[in-house]
């Protein structure tokens, strides 16, 4: 038998922000491409959208 599952809107809306930081940060690197810039934008990417993920799988249940 399948149980159902109670998930909140807190982590769909967690990981929709921080997406959106994600996506800045990616058009940050592709904007800043020969400079220190491009590597923040990159690292900007990565972490926020890694924490999207976490968010995500905290929250649901």
């Amino acid at each position: 038998m399948a149980t159902q599952s109670e998930s909140t809107d807190k982590g769909v809306g967690l990981a929709l922000a921080l997406g959106a930081l994600a996506t800045i940060g990616a058009l940050l690197m592709v904007t800043g491409a020969p400079d220190i810039t491009a590597a923040w934008g990159f690292a900007a990417a990565i972490l926020f959208s890694s924490l999207a993920v976490v968010g995500i799988h905290l929250y649901w249940d």
